[in-house]
């Protein structure tokens, strides 16, 4: 019994192959249909061809990432209702295909959002950086957002002044390009024109508004999932706080306990993100883990180191950072061994490395940002001597 190795793999264009992945050591793959547009039916023979061509190479389709929910469904307007049945669909025949897991996120307009992709490490590697004061700068200064100065303190927006001034104008365009363009696994990016009339429409929004959208959405989808076979995990918010004066509402822990006390079927499960609920000094990822770790369909193994004093932080190595990776793989391993005791299937929960440094030959091979192969590589080999030091230590105490 041990945590499934997967493997984040973008499809045929993506420039890490297949070979690549299994000599990785990785046994499971994590991908998606990325050419079907959003809101559309992912077709049975569409999902074979790609199972097909990921089990001629001796692997196996994990995990779905991601099926993305249209913003339709989020605001509940336009075409919400064709674009729910469409999901229903997706769902059954990903089933029937026998996908088990299917990864999804209910983030507003963006996706998972940084403002450095290339930040460097002392070790002469570099790794993706979210920073406070850039996404006000971009925020108050590019975007002009209506009242955002609101939404940063003082210090921020002294911080974001300064910044902004000394960017110069190809700066400005990378920056606003790694915000709004769409980073890997995200569907859709923007201008900044598109980006404002996107949050335009969560004017009237708000937290409690979009988790009740969730949730009507949520009651649709898990019985039909429950029927195919399909265990759901969302995805945290990345990063869990408010972004651009829009609504989150899977950053904490009692954001969990309101989503699985209002739809409490099995199938209504998680993807547990160190990195993304550990961008928050105030969760406690051991406990969530051990409140909610019979909803933990998926993991995302990354460590974040935060900079105090601030929300900013970048992603360090999978075993460094601000989170206690030891602890937590303990926490994930003795969910493990509850499901044993209780005779429950899915005992090989899949986990991945998520994200990793830019390093050694990834320097002059092209990869996907956050999605190196020397940098995911490194941070899989770290993992699993992790989990196999744990398990073999906890076998050595109990005898």
């Amino acid at each position: 019994m041990q945590l499934e190795q997967t493997w984040r793999w973008f499809g045929p264009g993506d420039p890490i192959t297949l070979s690549d992945v299994k000599q990785a050591g990785a046994t499971g793959i994590v991908t998606a249909l990325h050419h079907i547009a959003n809101g559309d039916v992912w077709p049975v023979d569409e999902i074979l061809a790609r199972q097909n061509t990921i089990e001629e190479h001796g692997l196996r389709w994990a995990v779905t990432e991601s099926v993305p929910v249209h913003e339709d469904i989020k605001l509940r307007t336009g075409r919400f209702e064709e674009f729910i049945e469409n999901y229903k669909q997706s769902i059954r025949n990903l089933g029937q295909c026998g996908i088990p897991v299917v990864c999804y996120n209910f983030m507003p307009v963006l996706d998972w959002t940084r403002t450095d992709l290339n930040f460097p490490m002392r070790d002469g590697s570099t790794a993706l950086r979210f920073d406070e004061a850039a996404l006000a700068a971009f925020d108050l200064f590019l975007l002009k957002r209506k009242d955002a100065e609101k939404d940063y303190s003082v210090s921020i927006q002294e911080k974001a002044k300064q910044f902004f001034e000394n960017l110069t104008e190809s700066q400005v365009d990378t920056l606003t390009k790694t915000i709004i363009a769409g980073l890997p696994g995200s569907e859709e990016g923007y201008t900044i024109t598109q980006f404002q009339k996107k949050i335009d429409a969560y004017a009237e929004c708000g937290d409690d508004d979009l988790r009740q959208n969730l949730i009507l959405f949520l009651n649709e989808i898990v019985p039909v999932a429950e029927e195919a076979g399909i265990r759901l995990a969302i995805h945290p918010d990345d990063p869990p706080f408010p972004l651009f004066g829009l609504p989150r509402i899977v950053s904490t822990e009692n954001d969990l306990k309101q989503l699985f006390d209002a739809v409490p079927l099995p199938a209504n499960g998680l993807t547990f993100c160190t990195g993304s609920f550990g961008a928050r000094p105030d969760n406690n990822l051991t406990q969530m883990i051990d409140q909610f770790g019979s909803r933990i369909h998926f993991i995302h193994l990354r460590n974040v180191q935060l900079e105090e004093g601030s929300r900013s932080f970048y992603e360090a190595d999978h075993l460094a950072g601000s989170t206690d990776m030891g602890a937590v793989m303990k926490s994930l391993i003795n969910e493990q061994v509850q499901r044993k005791k209780n005779g429950r299937m899915g005992l090989n929960i899949p986990m991945r490395p998520d994200h990793g440094h830019k390093m050694l030959s990834d320097f002059y091979t092209s990869s996907n940002p956050g999605y190196s192969l020397i940098g995911r590589m490194r941070g899989l080999a770290e993992l699993r001597g992790l989990e196999a030091g744990i398990r073999a230590m906890t076998k050595q105490n109990s005898t």
